[in-house]
This record gives structure tokens, C-alpha cells and sequence, in this order.
């Protein structure tokens, strides 16, 4: 064989292996984008709206909601899905960052499992308290709440959604950093989390903005700061512990993956289509509403991104002691 005859069979050999993902543009083979958690929450509407972004450029991506074991069932059926940019999914906080700390056995590897394709969102978890709490305490910022602490040792708690949440690990973080001691409450779920602080039963909560927001504006719950390093649009008054806690940083957030080994032609194309949906106007005004802020990233930058999150959760899981067998 000569090399120009060579060179035409690499090409068509090449154009064939790829041919799937530029058959996007046809909507002749669909999509499918993996949701590791239930309909309707709020890592569910984003990938929906997403999808819907990217039809003219990708073709149809259909949802396919496969929740279960903190996300891991779903981020598994990613991972075991065949590198051809026909299957990808959500990688959040937890299924890439503190389940592989939190679970004793693990059906996938966070590190090695996945090609990353950008970040998605994130969303802000806030420090809050009791409005009535906060006054009867004189407690007004994260300073008043660290030196409350530490001038009345095991007088206050915490609530969170239970061993290993997101409220719970931010809470063992704030205390650590801070040198303080509070008992942690766990409750069955976000939402006994926050009836427990709006009744008084407990001191504070680091809980979701968007869940919290509705009882900040009406006044019933005091926000002393947010958790992400800068400021959030959607709660600008609010500054970040960080402000206070130097380095302080924890939050919600998630992106898409697809299997390793996916061709690094097809991620850059499926990145290329999915950045352009996250800053498109419509998209931004759209997480708006659900207190989401769009991030988008390039490859590299999401893999650096969720390496270091792995690493920071190892210390924030260990120093928890939280298991789930």
C-alpha cells in the first residue's frame, strides 16, 4: 500500500470511529445524558434545559434519570458505558468528590472513570440562622458567631440533612477552621433540617441558597455569609466566610463527563456546543431563577477542578467520621 493510499484509509477509518457524535447535527442517534438523582430537582432541570439548548448544534439528548445511592448508580452506568460521545452524564459534588470517601466499597473510580467536558453550575450554600436566635444572641456576622462560640464552649448546634451531607461536612469544616465546637444534629433530609432551625431547635445551618432563600427574604432566617470564595449574585449583601476564614470555600456544583477513553475530538466537540448553551443569555436568565449560576470551563480545567475537590473532601470526610457501608 502506497502512503497516499494509506493516509485515505487512516482518514476514513478516523471519520468513521467519529461518525456518531457528527451525526449529532442530523439528530440521527441521540444523546444520552445520565442524571444520577430523581426527576425534578435542580441538577435534573438544569440537564434539561441544557438539552434543550443544544439541540440545534448536538441533535436530541434525552434525559435518563438513574438515581440511587448518593448518585453513584448513575455516575456508574456512565463510567461502564461504551467512550463513544453517545452517552455522557452529571458529575456533582457528590458522586465525583465526597462518595469516595463516604462509601466503603465504590463501584467506579472518581479519578480515573471519566472525561471530563466542562462545569455546569454552581450553587452557593449559605451560613444561616434563626432571625430571633440571631438577636437574642447579638450575632450579626461569622465574626460574632465565632466569638460566641468560643465564649460559650458546647452551647451551640447544628443542624444538616444527615451523616456525610453537604450541611453536615460544611459545618465540620467551619468548626474546624474556626477552632469552635458545636454538636451536629443530623435530621433525615434537607427540609426537617431547616423546620428544626426555623423552630428554634437549633442554632444554625449551612443549607442550599436556593432552599433557604425564600425564608432569608421574608425575614425569617438570618444569612450571615455565603460559602462560595466570592460573592453570590443572588444573595450579593451576604459576604463569603471566607472573608473571615481565609481559604474557606465549599459548595454545590456539577458539570458533564462522559466515559474515559472517549476520543479527545468528540469531547472538544461536545464542549464547544455545551460552553456556547451555559453563556448563552436565555440559559444564564433561566439558572437565575433556580439561584444557579452557569460555570463553564474547558476539559482541563474541569479535570483540575475536580481533582482538587477530591483531595479537599478527603480531609473534610475524615475529620466527620462519617461512613456509609
Amino acid at each position: 500500500m502506497n502512503r497516499r493510499s494509506l493516509l485515505l484509509c487512516t482518514a476514513a477509518a478516523t471519520a468513521a470511529f467519529h461518525l456518531p457524535v457528527f451525526a449529532q447535527a442530523t439528530g440521527s442517534r441521540p444523546i444520552r445524558l445520565v442524571v444520577p438523582y430523581a426527576a425534578g430537582g435542580p441538577i435534573d432541570v438544569t440537564a434539561r434545559i441544557l438539552a434543550e439548548a443544544v439541540k440545534n448544534t448536538l441533535g436530541t439528548v434525552i434525559i435518563d434519570n438513574k438515581p440511587g445511592a448518593g448518585g453513584n448508580i448513575g455516575a456508574d452506568a456512565v463510567a461502564k458505558a461504551a467512550p463513544d460521545g453517545l452517552t455522557i452524564g452529571i458529575a456533582a459534588t457528590a458522586t465525583q468528590a465526597v462518595n469516595p470517601w463516604l462509601y466503603t466499597r465504590m463501584p467506579y473510580d472518581a479519578a480515573k472513570d471519566f472525561a471530563p467536558i466542562t462545569q455546569m453550575v454552581r450553587v452557593p450554600n449559605v451560613l444561616v440562622m434563626n432571625a430571633d436566635t440571631a438577636q437574642r444572641l447579638h450575632i450579626a456576622s461569622v465574626s460574632d458567631l465565632i466569638a460566641y462560640a468560643k465564649k460559650n464552649p458546647a452551647k451551640l448546634n447544628y443542624a444538616s440533612g444527615g451523616n456525610g451531607s453537604a450541611g453536615h461536612l460544611a459545618g465540620e469544616m467551619f468548626k474546624q477552621q474556626a477552632g469552635i465546637y458545636a454538636l451536629h444534629i443530623p435530621y433525615n433530609g434537607g427540609n426537617p433540617a431547616q423546620l428544626a432551625l426555623l423552630s428554634g431547635q437549633v442554632d444554625f445551618n449551612f443549607d442550599n441558597l436556593a432552599t433557604a432563600a425564600p425564608n432569608i427574604r421574608s425575614g425569617k432566617l438570618k444569612a450571615l455569609a455565603v460559602t462560595t470564595a466570592q460573592r453570590s449574585p443572588a444573595l450579593p449583601d451576604a459576604p463569603p466566610v471566607a472573608d473571615t476564614l481565609k481559604g474557606f470555600a465549599i459548595d454545590t456544583w456539577w458539570g458533564l463527563v462522559a466515559p474515559a477513553h472517549t476520543p479527545p475530538e468528540v469531547i472538544a466537540r461536545l464542549n464547544q456546543a455545551f460552553v456556547a448553551a451555559l453563556q448563552a443569555p436565555e440559559t444564564k436568565t433561566r439558572f437565575a431563577n433556580l439561584l444557579a449560576e452557569p460555570v463553564s470551563s474547558s476539559p482541563q480545567e474541569f479535570d483540575q477542578f475536580m481533582k482538587q475537590e477530591l483531595a479537599k473532601y478527603q480531609q473534610v470526610v475524615k475529620a466527620t467520621g462519617a461512613k456509609v457501608d
